[in-house]
């Protein structure tokens, strides 16, 4: 089969390889599905320069990607609601990934049917970003009539997470470009701050909980709106002590996250606040509710470029340079 392999780590170059590999054979507990799209994020350039080996190391060559839709080959044994010919999406399980080749094996814990008024274009790119946002809420825990400010809300995860957040009972308010106003309020969102105009570190205060999307310097700007005892927890800073632990890393990867996260924890306790950071996993019961959700809404995930499988490079160099305004996906031939 076509797959786009990583041959090794390197922090100046995230292309992939094209080669030829074997189909996988399912394990027990496994399907092996026929891949249809995947989604193409951040995430995979950073496997590729090296950024998550103490989190997940992988033997290399690998075959790259987290995110798939697929039609079920054959099962490797018994699967509830899972039946070959299935059209099934996940994020793959961390330490085995492949989605960019035309067959992948999947643990059946992973997997939830797609909705099927969704394309196989729009289900790529709905787990990753919704696990991130199920996942992240339930690291908040917040109750109905609580505020949430979700950074850069016209974007994928934003388009994504407002409407989850919004199903919740929270109270959402979200910045982003002004053109996409009109959209994100329609979604759940209840104020819109354009960030060219509007600065919220000056227009915001007493928020219980930041959803940072945007890291950097943006951190500690979103802290900075929390209220005393608030809740931010970002997909884009630092994993600290508080992340080893839940991810259950050994005590030496512990206690290094508590070293490199020790500024972001300092940081959050100046604002009287909680810092965490998320690396989503897998986990088919949370996407099937998040299916259910979507198909109750009839949302439809942002889009941005859809790239042919064999165009892989330019779809991760699209994503490393490139201001998105939805999810780029990769889709393969279809059979005859």
């Amino acid at each position: 089969m076509k797959s786009a392999q990583l041959l090794k780590y390197d922090k100046q170059n995230t292309e992939l390889a094209l080669r030829d590999a074997p189909r996988p054979e399912p394990r027990p507990g496994q399907a092996l599905l026929r891949v249809l799209a995947a989604g193409v994020n951040p995430l995979d350039n950073m496997i590729s320069r090296g950024e998550v080996k103490l989190i997940t190391p992988y033997d290399l060559p690998l075959i790259a990607g987290n995110e798939v839709v697929g039609l079920i080959e054959s099962i490797n044994g018994p699967a509830r609601e899972l039946t070959p010919g299935q059209r099934v999406f996940a994020r793959l399980p961390l330490r085995s990934i492949g989605a960019f080749a035309e067959y992948v094996a999947v643990d059946l814990d992973a997997l939830a049917p797609v909705p099927d008024y969704l394309s196989d274009v729009e289900a790529a790119a709905v787990p990753l970003t919704a696990l991130t946002i199920i996942q992240a809420l339930d690291i908040m825990k917040p109750t109905a009539g609580e505020t949430i400010f979700i950074s850069g809300g016209t974007g994928g995860v934003g388009t994504m997470a407002i409407p989850i957040a919004a199903s919740r009972g929270l109270r959402i308010i979200t910045n982003g470009s002004a053109e996409n106003k009109e959209r994100v309020l329609a979604l759940g969102a209840e104020r819109f701050l354009d960030y060219k105009t509007q600065d919220y570190t000056t227009l915001l205060s007493g928020i219980d909980h930041v959803l940072d999307t945007l890291g950097g310097a943006e951190t500690e700007k979103q802290m900075s709106i929390l209220k005393a005892g608030g809740h931010l927890v970002s997909l884009r800073g630092m994993p600290n002590g508080a992340f080893a632990a839940r991810m259950g890393l050994s005590r030496p990867k512990r206690l290094l996250f508590t070293l490199a996260g020790r500024k972001f924890d300092r940081m959050a306790k100046r604002h009287r606040a909680t810092y965490d950071f998320i690396f989503v996993e897998s986990n088919g019961a949370q996407l099937r509710g998040v299916a259910a959700l979507l198909t109750q809404l009839q949302l439809h995930p942002s889009i941005d470029t859809v790239y042919p499988f064999e165009r892989i490079n330019e779809a991760l160099h699209k994503i490393a340079t490139g201001r998105s305004r939805g999810k780029t996906v990769l889709t393969f031939a279809k059979e005859d």
